[in-house]
């Protein structure tokens, strides 16, 4: 997975997670990304440097009698925490409980036969019907290898009880 910064048309800038560079791509070009702010679908990724971890150096040895070091700052003090969801993240899960409803009430559930049978409807083999069920990892990859359109079902944390 991929997490790319993105900037809308309207300055908007927030955080996507992305299978793979190609799929940001081709969502990006049917216009399935979309800014969560303003709903715009002109996004850019914005520019980033990678995080990557130098492994040159190896700090001195720490021991009761070595004098503080000289020239080297101090820890920056812990943020403040941040609230676990703010006003816009608890419409986020609104609407997310919302659509996770209404996809339940809408389509079978058909257990872990759901990658089988969401191949055969991409196949014409079976006549194609909304359904929601189980699925692996690694059935979900080669169902979108595949071009088979699935999206995962929202589930919120206080759901998983």
């Amino acid at each position: 997975m991929i997490r790319y910064t993105l900037n809308c048309a309207a300055g908007h800038q927030f955080e996507s997670w992305f299978p793979s560079s190609a799929s940001f791509d081709a969502q990006q070009t049917r216009g399935l990304v979309t800014c969560p702010s303003c709903g715009s679908p002109e996004v850019e990724k914005a520019v980033m440097a990678p995080s990557v971890a130098r492994t040159d150096r190896t700090p001195p040895p720490v021991t009761e009698d070595a004098p503080p070091a000289v020239g080297v700052p101090a820890p920056a003090p812990a943020e403040a925490p941040v609230p676990v969801m703010s006003h816009p993240d608890g419409e986020l899960r609104a609407l997310l409980r919302e659509l996770r409803e209404q996809i339940v009430k809408t389509s079978d559930y058909v257990g872990d036969e759901f990658a089988d049978l969401a191949r055969k409807m991409h196949d014409g083999e079976i006549e194609h019907r909304s359904i929601y069920g189980e699925a692996t990892m690694e059935e979900v990859k080669a169902l979108r290898e595949d071009d088979v359109e699935v999206l995962p079902l929202p589930v919120l944390p206080e759901d998983r009880n």
